[in-house]
Formats: structure tokens, C-alpha cells, sequence
């Protein structure tokens, strides 16, 4: 269909008088994103999902606009400002407490990684998994736990096989090496990698 098209349906069918082809064509450039209410249209005269238009979601917004939710029904869900919730939106930074940090997950629909991701928490989740393979994973699970906003039990397994899976690294290193700076280079791998290696240790159903 042709951007003229497009944005015809959109008028004929929902009531998008403001919507013209140069607004189809700077969406599909990607120099303009539509609102909620204008991607549900657009899917609507495409004959196809919101999430086809937008592709794998990767931010905040995107998880919102694939799943047709406006703003005001993320800020209800998870008892935030409006204000608040789209400054949070906006700079990727999430500083929601753990109540409506399960709440967005919940709205969502997002797994831990895609919760992690949007809301700008890799940094804070991988120091945790740096401390947690590096000394007692055990006084890990809980403030690991609420960062993901999942059950502790989730997480002993995987937390238990990474601290042996770096110990063990560690150890076969200094033992070749005799303990020189060389020597922990697989570590620093490991280290450098752990998220890939935590996401890839988490039960299926998370």
C-alpha cells in the first residue's frame, strides 16, 4: 500500500483526520514513531499486530506501543505519575520500587532480561553477579531476587553452578600460571560475559 493508502485507512476506519502520507513516510523512515493510539491504527489498517510493525521490542516505549497500552495505563498499573513514568520512559533509567517494578513487568509482559534491559539495569545486575561468583553467591540471591523481581528459588541453581563454574577457572589458571597476572585472563572473560552466561542459566519458564 502506498503511504497516501495507508493513511486513508487510518481516517476511514479510526478517525485519524490528522494523519498524512508524509507522516506514513517519516514512520517508516524511522525520523518520527507514532503514539499508541496512532500504531493501533496503523496496525489496523495493515491488517496486522502493533509488535509486526515495531519489530523485537528493545525499550520501554516499544514494549508499551507493541502491546497497544497508552502511558496512562502503565502509570496506573504501576501507581506512578504520569510525569514520572515518562521521565522514566524517556532516559531509560527506571527507579521504581520492587512492588512497581513487578507490577511494569507484569503489564508488559516482559521476561527478567527484557525487564533488565529496558529499564537500564544491566550495569547494577552484572556488579551483583560479579560479587555473587566471586564470593558467597549465597548472600547474593536476595538482592538479586528483587532486582529481577523473581522468586530467590529461581535463582540458586543458576548462581550455584556460576560461583563453580569461576572458581574453577580461577583455580586451573593460577595452578598453570603460577599465579601471574596472565593467569586470570579466562576469569576476566567469564567476568566480562556474565550476564550471557546468567540469562543462558535461568530456567526456561523465566
Amino acid at each position: 500500500m502506498a503511504p497516501g493508502h495507508v493513511a486513508y485507512g487510518m481516517y476511514a476506519s479510526y478517525g485519524m483526520t490528522h494523519v498524512t502520507a508524509d507522516h506514513i513516510i517519516n514512520w517508516e523512515r524511522g525520523t518520527a514513531h507514532p503514539s499508541a493510539s496512532e500504531l493501533a491504527a496503523l496496525a489496523g489498517a495493515l491488517w496486522c499486530a502493533p509488535s509486526q510493525l515495531i519489530g523485537a521490542p528493545r525499550t520501554l516505549r516499544e514494549h508499551r506501543l507493541a502491546r497497544g497500552l497508552a502511558v496512562e495505563d502503565i502509570a496506573r498499573a504501576t501507581g506512578l505519575e504520569v510525569h514520572a513514568y515518562l521521565l522514566m520512559e524517556s532516559t531509560g533509567e527506571w527507579a521504581g520500587n520492587s512492588r512497581q517494578s513487578a507490577a511494569l513487568a507484569a503489564v508488559l509482559t516482559l521476561s527478567p532480561r527484557d525487564f533488565i534491559t529496558v529499564t537500564g539495569l544491566n550495569g547494577e545486575l552484572a556488579e551483583l553477579l560479579h560479587d555473587a561468583v566471586s564470593t558467597r553467591w549465597q548472600a547474593h540471591t536476595r538482592p538479586i531476587a528483587r532486582l529481577l523481581s523473581v522468586d530467590r528459588k529461581e535463582l540458586s541453581g543458576p548462581l550455584r553452578e556460576m560461583h563453580q563454574e569461576y572458581q574453577a577457572l580461577m583455580a586451573a589458571t593460577l595452578s598453570r600460571a603460577g599465579g601471574s597476572s596472565a593467569s586470570g585472563a579466562a576469569g576476566q572473560r567469564y567476568l566480562e560475559e556474565i550476564l550471557d552466561h546468567f540469562w543462558s542459566k535461568l530456567p526456561p519458564s523465566q
